[in-house]
């Protein structure tokens, strides 16, 4: 529960309680800042999708689009796939329900929801189970009718629903061994934006709540999808259970959220300036002929799954 509640007042912290004036500086900083990250990155990208390993990839198209904002669609003309305003989930199937307990470096994505109450109650009358009911934390947060709830999604797959100023697609939200150097990592490999003031340093403070470590942590910004990042040891500390085989994070490969895909222009170049990087690229190059589409693979911070995509026409589209 306490996990719960943390992440959620993390995202309050993004999404809500701001000045109009102070909220003007900070996107105006967010946006020089993601021009010059993108600019001194290796390999700029935009935020391309999810992937979901799933027993019923028709059911979870179906459960995806009738509970959040989103639709069907087919992804380059081939496969069901569900988009989420500015990007994809993706779908595999098979044939065991996969794992998806909390010790992988994908914790959860998130939507938001205006009036969380409302949409809280609308879920439950439609049957949506929760791993965590609705709960109320405005006083901790500082932000009025702040709440969030858990949706228990397709193979126990973890969403988030919070109050934002908006009801879309908005985070993905990691663990990390090391939160700080994640980030920065993202930040320099693929463009993300550190959210908050860019002229002071990420913080390596170790910080506790109620004998739980939330800090550091890191808040980045790739296109539309808040990207944050908590410590490890929260994750430990608040499910014990789900640690009791070991005390390493285990590769999201074969997960309930399988990886997170990137797409850049150039793929071939990509690949080459992270293999000289000494980036571990776990997949090759690989084409979808009819769709003009070539990915690849490779193992981010905290054996976290990454998929880069080149995807003719998807940038333009992301970033608009």
């Amino acid at each position: 529960m306490v996990l719960a509640m943390l992440a959620a007042l993390l995202w309050c912290m993004l999404c809500a309680g701001r000045g109009t004036s102070q909220g003007a500086r900070e996107s105006g900083a967010r946006e020089s800042g993601a021009r010059e990250s993108a600019a001194a990155s290796v390999a700029p990208a935009h935020f391309h999708h999810l992937h979901l390993n799933t027993t019923d990839p028709a059911a979870a198209i179906n459960f995806y689009t009738s509970k959040f904002d989103c639709e069907k669609r087919l992804f380059a003309g081939l496969l069901d796939a569900v988009w989420a305003q500015k990007s994809w989930l993706l779908f595999t199937k098979v044939s065991a329900p996969p794992p998806w307990e909390l010790n992988s470096a994908i914790w959860h994505m998130g939507w938001g929801a205006e009036d969380m109450k409302a949409t809280y109650e609308k879920q439950v009358a439609s049957g949506t189970r929760f791993f965590t009911a609705l709960s109320d934390i405005s006083d901790l947060a500082r932000v009025p009718n702040f709440y969030y709830a858990y949706v228990d999604g397709p193979d126990h797959a973890l969403i988030e629903l919070n109050t934002a100023a908006h009801h879309h697609f908005g985070h993905l939200h990691l663990f990390s061994e090391d939160p700080v150097a994640a980030g920065l990592w993202y930040m320099k490999y693929f463009g993300a934006v550190r959210r908050g003031n860019p002229s002071t340093p990420p913080s390596r403070e170790v910080r506790m709540y109620k004998g739980f470590q939330v800090g550091p942590s890191m808040s980045l910004m790739l296109d539309n999808v808040n990207i944050i990042i908590f410590p490890l040891e929260l994750s430990k500390q608040s499910y014990p259970d789900q640690w009791k085989n070991g005390q390493a994070l285990t590769s999201t490969k074969g997960r309930a959220i399988d990886h997170v895909g990137f797409s850049v222009d150039n793929l071939s170049d990509a690949i080459d300036k992270l293999r000289k990087e000494g980036i571990k690229i776990t997949d090759e190059i690989r084409s979808i002929p009819a769709a003009k589409i070539k990915y690849a693979f490779i193992e981010g911070p905290d054996k976290i799954r990454i998929e880069i995509v080149e995807d003719p026409g998807f940038g333009a589209t992301a970033s608009s």
